[in-house]
């Protein structure tokens, strides 16, 4: 039984073009900057997205970490969601690596911070408090995508307090794609709002590996210090940036698959007794299952050969190794156990 992955969109496999791409990369040492296909990705998302620089990093973990310690010293600040990575999943690591205090607001519903919290969070210049440096965003947040106006809003207010900001771009093509027009040029404008952003590779997109962390001259170098303390640098990495490059350049325009396929499997689920679903803008369904009927589901659908998580809240990630049939089945499986 052919399994259908929708756990994440982190489980993807290489394709066979990509796994070509991998072989046939040029290599160097990364840790000596001399390999040709890390600088290549560098050099081709930096200009693409608008920054002076860019940075290949493992993780996005790392890439997000090595932006904050950037931007932030010991004892300073950033204001982040709730329900950001940098503040919730990733291992809090910016208070434990970095000594930087993360100030946590709650969402709106539609993902984003109020502009009246932020201006609340930040603090006066004065010893009793942590010094506020950085606003940190995310896009896509929960599958959802942050409208343009409000990340104009949002970074000027950022910067009329002498604040920097960050984007955890994680899924920043998913939010592309989801605008409407070139994806390339929707990403260079939504990335025209932020002093760094980290692209991952490894989600959407496709790549086994590796992130991108984008941003001044000045900050990359700052953030590559941090990448050889954090344990960041590779050697042959080429083998690994390869599989990225033929990301950007063949698997940006298909996500708006992965967003159909998303929509589909909602209103597969629409209706059902003790389901409430969420309508996605992207790859991400977030569906409630009513307390009487979550006991069991999960392990229903694992054995009818269909991956999902959570438990009263079920989250199905669509992404390149899923097709139309993978959704149908996992519909079909998840309205027999509600029958």
């Amino acid at each position: 039984m052919k399994i259908i992955d929708l756990r994440s969109d982190t489980v993807t496999q290489p394709t066979p073009a990509m796994r070509e791409a991998m072989m046939a990369a040029p290599l160097g040492d990364d840790v000596f900057g001399d390999d040709p296909t890390v600088n290549a990705l560098q050099d081709k998302l930096a200009a693409m997205l608008g920054f002076e620089a860019a940075l290949f990093m493992p993780t996005g973990t790392q890439s997000n970490l090595c932006a904050l310690m950037s931007h932030c010293q010991r004892g300073d600040e950033y204001i982040v969601g709730q329900m950001a990575h940098t503040y919730r999943w990733e291992g809090g690591g910016a208070a434990v690596l970095g000594s930087i205090q993360p100030q946590p607001l709650n969402h709106q519903p539609d993902g984003t911070l109020a502009l009246a919290d932020i201006e609340a969070a930040i603090k006066p210049d004065d010893a009793h408090f942590a010094r506020t440096r950085l606003l940190a965003l995310e896009n896509t947040i929960g599958g959802k995508v942050l409208p343009l106006s409000y990340l104009a809003a949002a970074s000027h207010l950022a910067r009329s307090r002498g604040l920097n900001a960050h984007l955890d771009g994680a899924r920043l093509f998913n939010a592309a794609v989801a605008l409407g027009g070139d994806p390339y040029a929707q990403a260079r404008t939504i990335c025209s709002h932020f002093d760094s952003v980290s692209v991952c590779f490894s989600k959407g997109l496709g790549a086994p590996v590796g992130s991108v962390l984008c941003g001044s001259g000045a900050l990359i170098k700052s953030a590559h210090r941090w990448r050889k303390m954090a344990g960041g640098g590779m050697r042959q990495a080429g083998v690994l940036a390869g599989a990225a490059l033929y990301a950007l350049d063949h698997h940006v325009r298909r996500l708006a698959d992965d967003h159909a396929l998303a929509k589909i499997l909602a209103e597969g689920l629409q209706g059902l007794p003790g389901l409430t679903v969420e309508a996605p803008q992207t790859n991400i369904v977030f569906v409630d299952v009513a307390p009487e009927r979550a006991q069991g589901l999960l392990d229903h659908l694992k054995a009818r050969g269909v991956l999902a998580t959570g438990l009263y809240r079920l989250r199905f990630v669509t992404h390149l190794d899923v097709d139309a049939e993978g959704v149908q089945r996992a519909v079909a499986a998840i309205k027999e156990y509600l029958s």
